[in-house]
């Protein structure tokens, strides 16, 4: 499961706001279920930042983000993100060369199954 966070900024808040990232990340990934974290900047415009996690599940992501040190250090930041969906389950992926591997939702009335 993939969870993207969109945040826009005031060029001179990326300075705060990075420190703020890179502690919401370290508690995020010191969590079980969880399998990578970046934190991006758009090139084209540098007001644009994500910060991408990948997880185990849906499960484990909501479960850290019950956590007391998530609550402190990501929930705040996390907060502050564009409001739109930011969890996505992986329908389909495919590695460098590779076949593209299909996946099955996990949501019981998907159209797309």
């Amino acid at each position: 499961m993939l969870v993207t966070n969109r945040f826009v900024l005031d060029e001179d808040a990326a300075a705060s706001f990075t420190e703020r990232a890179h502690a919401a990340l370290a508690a995020l990934a010191d969590r079980p279920g969880y399998l990578r974290g970046r934190l991006l900047r758009a090139l084209d415009d540098p007001r644009h930042w994500t910060l991408l996690t990948e997880w185990e599940s849906v499960g484990s992501y909501r479960r850290a983000l019950g956590a007391f040190e998530v609550k402190i250090a990501a929930v705040p930041l996390l907060a502050e993100s564009v409001d739109e969906p930011s969890a996505y389950e992986t329908l389909a992926s495919a590695g460098p060369a590779g076949p593209v591997v299909v996946g099955v939702s996990d949501r019981a009335t998907d159209p797309h199954r």
